[in-house]
C-alpha cells in the first residue's frame, strides 16, 4: 500500500467505490500491469470467514472467466488478500439497466426489444457452457456509453451439471422481484428460469414497474407463484400487442409453457423488431405452480422470520379440509410443529456457533490441515475465521507441507483465535531458488547454479507471455536435498484457435459463433451491394487462419447497399445525338432517346429538350432522356 491507496496483489490500485452488492463491494481499479481501468469486487470481510460462501465466490470468478461474449461482462483475476476475497473484472463505463429506468422510466418497445435480444444472447451462450446466471435484474444489465449490452454477475450462477450443489434444499438465491416461481420455492432450476426473470425485466422496460410488489421477499414470492401479472397493455396501451405476447409467455408460471430456450425468445424479439410475426400468442389465464406439501405460508401481507442462509422460499398454503370441527386439534398440531422446529433452529444455530452455548463462546471445530500444501492450509484455516501462524522446521514430510498444527484438529477454538501450523523444510537440504516470473533460461541457470537438476514442463497460459516461468515445485524460499529434481512449468502463451466462418451471418449469431470459440468481437461497418444490412461480410483475421486464444476478431459488417453518387447532368441542348450520348455517358449516365416532329430544318437530328435539365444533380448511373428533332418525310 503507498500513500494509503489500496494495492492488491501488488498489481490492482484501488480508486474509489462504484456499487454495493448483496455480497460484495465493487470498486474502480487500476491494473498498474496492463495500465487500464478494471472493476474490482471485494467480498465482505465478515463473509471472508464463511468457507461456504468463499466457495461460492470462487465458482463465481471461475465460471464467469469461462464465459467470453460480447454482451458478458468478462472476468480477468481473482485473489485473497489479507483474508479478503476479490474478482477482476472489466469495467464497463455507463449506466445500468435499473439506472437506466430509474432516471428514464419505461423505454419505447423498439428499445426494450433491443436490449432484451441482447440480454438472451448473452443468456444462451452461458446456458451452452452449462451455466444459468439464477439472478438476471436490471442491476445486472450494463450499457455502455454507446449502448452496448453487457450483463453482469454471475455471482449466484453455478454449472447445471455440478455435482456438488452448494445450495442446500430450500434455499432460494437471487433476488424476489425477479424470481422465477420454481426458485421462490426452492426448487431445482434451469435454464427456462433465466427465461423467465428476462420477462419480469421486459415488463418492466415497457411498463415502468415490476409485475409484483410487496411488503417484504416473501410477499413478492408468492405473487410469482400464484399471481397472474396485469397484462403490460393494461399498464402501458402504447406497448404493441405482439411485444405483450412474448412479454407474458416468457413470464408463463409453467416453465413447460415458456420458451424453451433464450435462443427462442432472442428470436422472437428479434422478428418483433423486424415487423414480422412473432411465435408467442396470447396465453389463457395461468394456473398456479403445483408445490410440494410444505408448511402453510402467510398471505402477501404478513411478515415472516428469516431463517438463517435462506432469503426466500414460497409454498403453496395447504387448504383445510374440515375448516370448524376439527380447528382446535389443527392449531394444537400446528404449534407443537412451530415449536419442535424452533428447538431444532436453535440448536443447528448453537452448533454452528451463531448462538452461545452456555460459558463455550461463539466456538468453531478446528479443520484439519496437516498433509495440505501450507498455503492451502492457510486458506482453509482463514476461511474458518482463524489468524494462522507458520512454523517451518525439519522434518520427513514433504517440503512445503503442514505436518502438525496446534490446536489438533476438531479441537473448538473461538474464531479470531491464533492455529500454528508446521512447516516441513525436509530433513535438509539446500535453498531452492524462486524462479517462477523469469524466463525459461534465467530460471534454469539459477536452479542449476545452485546445484538442482531441471526438468520443463510446457504449460498453455492465457495470461503469462511464452517463454516465462509460471510455477515450479518445489516452491521457492524452500529447501530440498542438492541434486534433487526442480520442475518448472514455462508458458507457452495462449493456444492458438482457427477462426471460424461467419460470412452472411447476423452480428449477433456471429459473436456467438466467436465467442463459443474463444475469441472476443468487434464490429466496424461498411456498404455492400452483395451483402445484406446487419449481415458479416469478411473478418481480420480472415475465417481459416490461427489465432491467440482470447484475442480479437474485428467483423466489417454490411450498412447496405452504399448511396450513389449524385453528379451534374451535362446539357445536350442542340447537339447531334451522337454528340449528346457522348456527353452523357462519359458523365456516368445510361441514355434513352425520344422522336419529336422538328418545326425547321435545323432542329432534325439536334437535341431539342433533355430530362432531368443540364446543370442539375443526379444519381451517377441513373436514366437521362433526351428528345430529338426529325422532320416529317413525305
Amino acid at each position: 500500500m503507498a500513500d494509503g491507496v489500496k494495492v492488491f496483489s501488488g498489481r490492482y490500485e484501488m480508486v474509489r467505490q462504484v456499487a454495493r452488492g448483496g455480497m460484495a463491494d465493487v470498486y474502480l481499479a487500476r491494473d498498474l500491469l496492463l495500465d487500464r481501468p478494471v472493476a474490482l469486487k471485494v467480498l465482505f470481510r465478515e463473509l471472508s470467514i464463511d468457507p461456504a460462501f468463499v466457495e461460492r465466490f470462487r465458482r463465481e470468478a471461475q465460471a464467469a472467466a469461462n464465459l467470453t461474449h460480447p454482451s458478458i461482462v468478462a472476468v480477468y483475476d481473482w485473489g485473497e488478500e489479507d483474508g479478503t476475497y476479490f474478482i477482476v473484472m472489466e469495467y464497463v463505463d455507463g449506466r445500468s439497466l435499473s439506472t437506466v429506468l430509474r432516471e428514464d422510466g419505461a423505454l419505447s418497445p423498439e428499445r426494450a426489444a433491443a436490449i432484451g435480444a441482447d440480454v438472451a444472447g448473452a443468456l444462451a451462450f452461458a446456458h451452452r457452457s452449462g451455466v444459468v446466471h439464477r439472478d438476471v435484474k436490471p442491476g445486472n444489465v450494463l450499457l455502455d456509453t454507446v449502448g452496448h449490452v453487457k450483463v453482469a454477475d454471475f455471482g449466484i450462477a453455478r454449472a447445471i451439471n455440478t455435482e456438488e450443489n452448494l445450495t442446500q434444499a430450500g434455499t432460494v438465491m437471487g433476488t424476489a422481484t425477479y424470481f422465477s416461481p420454481e426458485q421462490a420455492q426452492g426448487h431445482q432450476v434451469d435454464q427456462r428460469s433465466d427465461v423467465y426473470s428476462l420477462g419480469v425485466v421486459l415488463y418492466e422496460l415497457v411498463t415502468g414497474r415490476p409485475p409484483f410488489v410487496g411488503d417484504n421477499p416473501v410477499a413478492i414470492a408468492y405473487q410469482h407463484v400464484r399471481q397472474d401479472p396485469v397484462p403490460p397493455r393494461d399498464v402501458n396501451p402504447a406497448i404493441p400487442e405482439p411485444l405483450e405476447h412474448i412479454v407474458l409467455r416468457a413470464m408463463a408460471k409453467d416453465p413447460a409453457a415458456r420458451y424453451a430456450s433464450a435462443d427462442e425468445l432472442r428470436n422472437d424479439l428479434l422478428r418483433f423488431r423486424q415487423g414480422r410475426a412473432v411465435t408467442a400468442t396470447a396465453p389463457p389465464p395461468t394456473m398456479a405452480v403445483p408445490t410440494v406439501a410444505a408448511a402453510p405460508v402467510a398471505p402477501a401481507t404478513a411478515s415472516t422470520t428469516a431463517v438463517p442462509r435462506t432469503r426466500a422460499v414460497v409454498e403453496e398454503p395447504m387448504a383445510d379440509p374440515h375448516p370448524p370441527r376439527r380447528t382446535g386439534a389443527y392449531l394444537a398440531l400446528l404449534f407443537s410443529l412451530l415449536g419442535v422446529l424452533a428447538l431444532l433452529m436453535f440448536l443447528l444455530a448453537r452448533s454452528l456457533g451463531v448462538v452461545g452455548g452456555g460459558d463455550t463462546g461463539a466456538l468453531v471445530v478446528v479443520p484439519t490441515v496437516v498433509g495440505d500444501e501450507a498455503g492451502k492450509a492457510r486458506e482453509t484455516l482463514r476461511g474458518f475465521g482463524f489468524e494462522v501462524k507458520d512454523e517451518v522446521e525439519t522434518n520427513t514430510a514433504d517440503v512445503g507441507t503442514v505436518f502438525k498444527q496446534v490446536p489438533e484438529a476438531n479441537t473448538r477454538l473461538a474464531q479470531g483465535e491464533t492455529v500454528t501450523i508446521y512447516i516441513s523444510k525436509g530433513e535438509s537440504g539446500i535453498g531452492v531458488p524462486d524462479v517462477v516470473g523469469e524466463l525459461q533460461d534465467e530460471g534454469r541457470r539459477a536452479l542449476e547454479r545452485a546445484g538442482f537438476e531441471v526438468r520443463v514442463e510446457n504449460r498453455t497460459d492465457r495470461q503469462v507471455a511464452a517463454g516465462t516461468i509460471v510455477s515450479q515445485e518445489p516452491p521457492g524460499g524452500g529447501t530440498a536435498p542438492e541434486g534433487s529434481e526442480v520442475t518448472i512449468a514455462v508458458s507457452s502463451g495462449k493456444p492458438a484457435v482457427q477462426v471460424p466462418d461467419v460470412t452472411n451471418m447476423d452480428t449477433a449469431e456471429a459473436s456467438n459463433r466467436l465467442g463459443q470459440e474463444g475469441f472476443k468481437t468487434a464490429v466496424k461497418r461498411e456498404p455492400s451491394d452483395d451483402v445484406e444490412e446487419g449481415r458479416v461480410i469478411r473478418t481480420d483475421p480472415a475465417a481459416g487462419a490461427d489465432a491467440p486464444l482470447g484475442s480479437t476478431v474485428t467483423m466489417t459488417v454490411s450498412s447496405g447497399p452504399a448511396e450513389p453518387e449524385e453528379v451534374t447532368v451535362p446539357d445536350t441542348v442542340g447537339m447531334s445525338e451522337e454528340e449528346a450520348r457522348n456527353a452523357l455517358t462519359s458523365a456516368g449516365f445510361k441514355v434513352r432517346s425520344q422522336d419529336t416532329l422538328a418545326t425547321s430544318q435545323d432542329q432534325d437530328g439536334k437535341v431539342l429538350d433533355q430530362s432531368p435539365r443540364g446543370g442539375r444533380s443526379a444519381p451517377k448511373g441513373s436514366t437521362v432522356t433526351i428528345i430529338i428533332g426529325r422532320q416529317a418525310t413525305n
